[in-house]
């Protein structure tokens, strides 16, 4: 695995070849597009396809009934009080998928760590540590989960969302090309998106009156404030080494 980006016959920049790319940009003014139009008959597409969707109510995915007596009772109180647990059901679900997601993403990463020549015990344990406390965070969106009487098994629309982005991620990790500080920026786009996700859903907790929920939160948000803090100061110090 390499440490840095190394100097290479890279030729998809231009610059490698000025004739060519002369060329080229003279072949696009003789002839032009198979298709008439520009980028807005591209946009015009798009806003017809969603629209066509939308007319047949056609959604990703739903947030299924609550399975439990307790859950019924409580989806109908929310109801009453013109609350929508649906929307905190299905924010809840999409932590616990990234969460459970993020157990993978970093074993992936630990597996990348392991393999580097100069492989550090002491940022394998601090990874582990993370990888840990992202498992217990799981647990924890699915006991609140749990605590409303909804089936942390269900695959919510946020959370089936959640899964189809994490996949650039481990792409990137896994792939055997990959470099360190790459696959630290990736686990920073990672541990940012948690941040931001954790602060909202403990808002969310709370305008839909469900205070203990989002006292439990607590902890949980100021652990990823430390996941961010360290995973930044990992790439920090990555990409001053390379520098040096």
């Amino acid at each position: 695995m390499t440490t840095s980006a190394p100097l290479g016959l890279n030729k998809t920049g231009a610059q490698m070849s000025p004739e060519d790319t002369k060329r080229q940009i003279e072949a696009t003014e003789q002839f032009g597009p198979d298709v008439p139009g520009d980028v807005t008959r591209i946009t015009e597409e798009r806003i017809k396809f969603i629209r066509e969707h939308e007319a047949i109510d056609e959604q990703i995915g739903s947030v299924p009934p609550p399975g439990s007596v307790k859950g019924v009772l409580k989806t109908g109180l929310d109801k009453m009080m013109g609350k929508n647990p649906e929307l905190l059901l299905d924010k809840l679900g999409e932590r616990l998928a990234y969460e459970r997601t993020g157990v993978r993403l970093y074993e992936a990463f630990i597996a990348k760590v392991m393999a580097a020549p100069d492989a550090r015990p002491e940022l394998l344990g601090k990874l582990r540590e993370i990888q840990v406390e992202e498992a217990e965070h799981m647990l924890l969106l699915k006991k609140s989960i749990e605590t409303l009487g909804a089936d942390p098994t269900t695959m919510t629309p946020c959370a089936h969302v959640s899964g189809t982005m994490a996949q650039g991620i481990i792409q990137v990790l896994t792939d055997p090309r990959t470099n360190m500080a790459q696959c630290l920026n990736a686990m920073l786009t990672i541990e940012l998106a948690d941040n931001a996700a954790w602060e909202l859903l403990i808002e969310l907790a709370r305008q839909a009156n469900h205070p203990n929920i989002a006292s439990s939160f607590e902890e949980p948000m100021r652990r990823e404030e430390e996941h961010l803090a360290t995973i930044k100061t990992l790439l920090r110090d990555e990409l001053k080494v390379q520098l040096s």
